[in-house]
């Protein structure tokens, strides 16, 4: 799950999640269906004291996160938010957040029932 807060106006956002997923699926290793995107444009927000365009995201996902792995997601998601948003890479914060199966809840119950 992506959760991107940003300057940049609604008109802007509106291909950027249909784009991310199927790149986060990727990057992740996890199939499209279980991975969301979502953005919250508009955003008053300052970044180094300017009210240029910047962001911030966090990324949750059970497993497939950890030093190295965040490093390629990093890459991946800064890419694609520079060129599909107009947010430059030095304009943005990314926090990544590993989740237990307990902890995400799914059609009615949490995924350590579904996966274990």
């Amino acid at each position: 799950m992506l959760n991107l807060a940003i300057t940049v106006i609604k008109v802007f956002v509106t291909d950027f999640v249909t784009k991310a997923v199927p790149l986060l699926a990727k990057s992740l290793g996890k199939p499209a269906q279980y991975c969301v995107v979502s953005v919250i444009p508009d955003v008053i927000m300052s970044f180094s004291g300017t009210t240029e365009p910047c962001a911030i995201a966090n990324l949750m996902s059970i497993g497939a996160l950890g030093v190295e792995q965040n490093k390629k997601h990093a890459q991946v998601l800064f890419e694609l938010v520079e060129k599909e948003l107009g947010v430059p890479q030095d304009r943005m914060y990314i926090t990544f957040q590993d989740e237990p199966t307990g902890n995400v809840g799914y059609k009615g119950t949490t995924f350590h029932s579904i996966f274990g």
